[in-house]
């Protein structure tokens, strides 16, 4: 015999289970991720034109039932400039989310104090998918 045959063989590891939990993890991020980005769920109104833009500015939400966020910090419409004060850049702006289903009323609320602490709104909104024929 061989010196080699009849001893123990060495342990090996198996990483079939472990890839399996990786794969498992990535597929929960990636369908998180999107919630994870605002925490707030606001359905933006559909334009024709959408600017893309890679700015870092805070995002004001409005959500439906008109709770008002900056980021997913719930605020008082009252305390918002002071709220988003630190958070802004030297360019002053800021995103405005508000869900399609708000009133105008809110919306013209939130926009006139954002302008009275002399903060740069930009609305957020999606592309329409189709575009509609005009006659």
């Amino acid at each position: 015999t061989k010196s080699g045959e009849g001893e123990g063989s060495l342990a090996e590891i198996n990483i079939t289970p472990f890839v399996d939990v990786v794969l498992v993890l990535l597929v929960i991020f990636m369908l998180t991720a999107r919630v994870m980005e605002f925490g707030v769920d606001v359905d933006v109104p559909r334009t024709k034109q959408v600017s893309e833009t890679t700015k870092e500015m805070p995002v004001v939400n409005i959500s439906a039932q008109g709770e008002l966020f900056v980021n997913s910090d719930p605020v008082n419409i009252n305390e918002l400039a002071k709220k988003l004060g630190p958070l802004l850049g030297k360019d002053r702006s800021a995103y405005l989310r508000a869900d399609k289903r708000v009133e105008w009323g809110i919306v013209a609320q939130v926009m006139s104090e954002l302008n009275f602490a002399g903060v740069k709104v930009s609305a957020v909104t999606q592309p329409l998918e189709t575009s509609p024929k005009r006659k």
